[in-house]
């Protein structure tokens, strides 16, 4: 996820811009989440100083987050055409459209906010429209690269405008702050064209029905993918409410034209097999997208069979490995043929490899090189190699950390607050509020609920009750764990002297720590054992 600023002036007057306000998604460590985005408390704490947010490209982790922040920063917006769809689309959903102040602005354009002049140089991605923002103030020009490739034949959108990256080295850039994300990738990423030609001979080659995943954004994949369904005579049914959001988002600003009507799911069942393409979602494993849906055979219009193909044209985003094997373990028991980028060339990176980030700082000449957009070990091998390109000044960062370019030496000067939140269900909460490390919890260990029922004199009345969740059935010696838990429940309470159990958070303490400790020792994990008790 993306959250970069920009701040000029002095300490007590400074204006901020904010570069970017994305996502990215929960995984097994953080159960029950399904977004991850940045805190902006420091952003919330200066939202007078800050005049704007650019959007620099439409992908969720540059856009995700715009929604649902943008109540705690409350400033104007700035997107080109394709980004601003994405973006309106979601301010709708969360029902705050008519607040936003969305600006739509030209590609190739140039504007002022406050000391910022910001001009828009168009590149090439895997998404409509990426743009690098120069950012010009009085103590010099930042050129923010933002998502990049360069692909000498872009299939969707202008290409990389590389005369006016030229001119913006000439006029002298104080910093470039690139992507790192292909450093140690050699060469160059490759071009969506050839992958395009690829396609094409690997469909022709499927007898049966197809289908394809990658990710919905990648708009000039999914126009690869329709003309070489409409090479191979086949027609594209889209799958997934993604995709239909993203087809439609990229025609509304001019996109995907002259391609053959998409079908939608309810028109397959009129369709030979051999005549299909089914465009899906899920190609990261994600457990509701359409293909996880197909594969569990829960779609209610779409199935696939033994014979059928499923080419996964995407890579694998790190975290994601054991859901996209286990799915592609799935097809395959099925008899279905599972095609990805190591039998094939299906796929090709949006990002840029050593060669292309070699000719970038030969375009732009910086004085300055901050890495960004990548781990840890990206960001260092970037300085790396930004010093072999003779870069004078290098400068790696991590979250939080405040940078000054200009006036002087580019050197670190302060730590904001920086850390993250969680969307749970519909709600924002802290990283570290109890919710979600108490789920992790339960995942690794289960959990036992005891409630026990006393009178005023602290006497038992009726058994007490037992609820196990998550935890096998008996122990090694075959003894149940529900027996274990009321055994340990007994003998705490024979141990427990009569006026202390006049304290009901002393009883449940103690059978709390009993029960616990008792399936410790027969199990040899700590379950999380909650009691209730119960006075009459």
């Amino acid at each position: 996820m993306n959250l970069n600023v920009y701040g000029y002036g002095p300490a007590d007057d400074r204006q901020w811009i904010v570069v970017d306000l994305g996502v990215t998604f929960g995984d097994e460590r953080t159960p029950g989440v399904d977004l991850i985005m940045p805190d902006p408390t420091f952003l919330e704490d200066r939202r007078d100083e800050i005049i704007a947010i650019v959007l620099t490209h439409a992908h969720e982790d540059h856009i995700g987050a715009v929604a649902h922040l943008w109540p705690r920063l409350r400033c104007p917006v700035y997107a080109t055409p394709f980004t601003a769809n994405l973006v309106k689309a979601k301010l709708i959903e969360a029902g705050i459209e008519h607040q936003v102040p969305l600006n739509i602005v030209p590609l190739g354009s140039r504007f002022s906010l406050g000391p910022f002049d910001i001009e828009l140089v168009t590149l090439t991605h895997s998404i409509p429209e990426p743009n690098a923002l120069a950012i010009r103030t009085p103590l010099g020009l930042v050129l923010h690269t933002g998502d990049w490739k360069i692909d000498p034949e872009p299939l969707v959108g202008d290409d990389m405008d590389v005369k006016r990256l030229k001119e913006i080295g000439d006029e002298g850039v104080r910093a470039i702050v690139c992507d790192s994300t292909n450093v140690f990738s050699p060469g160059t990423s490759g071009s969506e064209a050839d992958v395009a030609k690829s396609l094409i001979e690997v469909i022709r080659q499927c007898e049966q029905r197809v289908a394809v995943t990658t990710f919905a954004s990648n708009v000039a994949r999914l126009e690869s993918i329709a003309k070489a369904a409409e090479a191979c005579d086949r027609h594209v049914v889209l799958v997934g409410r993604a995709m239909f959001r993203i087809v439609s988002a990229a025609r509304d600003a001019g996109y995907l034209t002259g391609l053959p009507p998409f079908l939608t799911e309810h028109d397959i069942g009129y369709l030979p097999r051999d005549k299909v393409l089914l465009l899906c979602t899920g190609s990261q494993g994600e457990p509701r997208a359409a293909l996880a849906r197909i594969v569990e055979d829960t779609h209610p219009n779409i199935a696939l069979s033994e014979g059928d193909t499923v080419i996964f044209s995407s890579r694998i985003i790190p975290g994601n490995e054991s859901s996209i094997f286990d799915l592609q373990n799935r097809l395959a028991e099925r008899g279905i043929r599972v095609i990805t980028e190591k039998d094939h060339f299906v796929h090709v990176s949006g990002h840029p490899c050593r060669d292309e980030l070699a000719r970038m700082y030969q375009w732009i000449r910086p004085e300055v090189a901050v890495p960004v957009h990548g781990e840890a070990r990206h960001l260092a091998e970037h300085a790396v190699l930004a010093r072999e390109l003779q870069v004078p000044e290098t400068i790696v960062i991590r979250n939080g950390l405040m940078v000054r370019l200009a006036p002087g030496p580019a050197q670190i000067i302060d730590e904001a607050p920086a850390g993250r939140i969680y969307l749970d269900g519909d709600v924002l909460i802290d990283a570290d509020e109890g919710a979600v490390q108490e789920r992790r919890k339960l995942s690794y260990s289960g959990s036992v609920f005891v409630s026990l029922v006393l009178d005023k004199d602290g006497k038992v009345r009726g058994d007490p009750q037992v609820v196990l969740m998550g935890l096998p059935e008996e122990d090694s010696r075959g003894v149940s764990f529900d027996d274990r838990a009321l055994d340990a429940i007994d003998e705490a309470l024979e141990r427990l002297p009569p006026k202390r159990r006049g304290d009901d958070d002393a009883v449940a303490e103690l059978l709390r720590r009993a029960v616990r400790g008792a399936l410790r020792r027969e199990w040899g994990k700590k379950a999380q054992v909650a009691v209730v008790v119960t006075r009459i």
